[in-house]
């Protein structure tokens, strides 16, 4: 790696949960390759989180076309430089017809299913000590966030979204979440809500519910990375399994994570100060009720609010004051906790 400059063409994922999920390589180049250039390749969703970089070249957007024609448009726009490495986080062919020192592809996984984090990890043979996400910030973003979230009293941030119905904890069920916890452990505290443009009804739902000076609205109403800023502001976060859940968690703040038909095992937020929780049934039990896991059905019915609010006590209590892990110290696993099988809870 003696040359002025090491270029590095990093190939990451479509969706958001799975970016951030990966993000944590692109840190950990950054910190141990010093003269490092950067040219990223995310999905329209996912490359805003990127765009903050430092030492960033280029940022390209890969739109999927018909059959394999965005793969051929990526080399057209990547052939003309001789990489010193590439990281191909979607396990594609790109990298056998581009000149490069060296390459790390993902490879599919026949083992023992394992956390997306470290499932990422592998790639660069990091699987024992995963780097945890992190998205990178600029001073403007931070400032930025800062303005938004100025105000008295500990933040509550919520994201009742999800990309798919079957994962959307009831609507009325965080409202009863959040005015527990502002009227309790949170008291004085206030409500930011987040979420996409398309998710506008079910955040007016929850906000008909609290003063307007209760409220922080960032739905639709902010680009990610500032988002992501504001989320480093907050006292804890709680929301369904989304790209915004696991962007809670790589900011630090305490997050909770509801599960449902989704596999907590693979996808439950990152980091010491993160919790899953789901109900009586296992991811298991949804494959058997809907083994697409596409059917129009509101799985997430029966985790009950009492669940949810015994796990936040736990985790406020459990990160109160708490001081900073190490950075060398290696990442701790996720802790996921089960809730009792009570149907009538539901």
């Amino acid at each position: 790696m003696g040359r002025s400059n090491f270029p590095i063409l990093f190939i990451t994922a479509t969706r958001i949960g799975d970016a951030v999920l990966s993000s944590g390589l692109l840190k950990r180049l950054a910190d141990e390759v010093p003269n490092a250039r950067f040219t990223v390749v995310a999905g329209p969703v996912a490359a805003p989180l990127f765009a903050q970089i430092p030492n960033l070249d280029r940022l390209i957007v890969m739109e999927k076309g018909k059959g394999k024609a965005h793969w051929f448009k990526l080399w057209s726009q990547v052939r003309g430089k001789k990489w010193g490495l590439i990281v191909d986080l979607r396990g594609s062919a790109i990298s056998g017809f581009l000149r490069r020192e060296r390459r790390a592809v993902h490879r599919k996984n026949f083992g023992d299913p394992v956390h997306k984090v470290v499932e990422a990890a592998r790639v660069l043979t990091l699987e024992d000590d995963p780097p945890s996400p992190f998205l990178f910030t600029s001073e403007e973003t931070e400032a930025r966030a800062a303005e938004v979230t100025a105000g008295e009293g500990p933040i509550l941030a919520i994201g009742p979204s999800a990309n798919w119905i079957g994962k959307v904890w009831p609507t009325e069920r965080f409202g009863q979440t959040a005015k527990s916890l502002l009227a309790g452990e949170l008291k004085g505290g206030r409500l930011m809500i987040l979420g996409g443009k398309d998710d506008r009804m079910i955040a007016d739902d929850l906000i008909a519910a609290f003063p307007k000076d209760q409220v922080i609205d960032l739905v639709g109403q902010a680009d990610l990375l500032t988002v992501y800023a504001c989320l480093k502001r907050a006292r804890l976060f709680v929301g369904n399994d989304s790209g915004l859940m696991h962007m809670a968690a790589a900011a630090g703040v305490p997050t909770i994570g509801l599960f449902g038909p989704s596999d907590d095992l693979l996808y439950a937020p990152w980091g010491p100060k993160s919790r899953a929780v789901r109900g009586p049934r296992e991811f298991e039990q949804f494959v058997k009720l809907d083994p697409d896991l596409s059917q129009s059905i509101r799985h997430m019915i029966d985790l009950p609010v009492a669940s949810v609010l015994e796990t936040a006590k736990e985790l406020l209590a459990a990160t109160a004051e708490q001081p900073e892990a190490p950075a060398a110290e290696p990442a701790v696993k996720p802790k996921k906790t089960r809730t009792k099988k009570v149907a009538s809870e539901a």
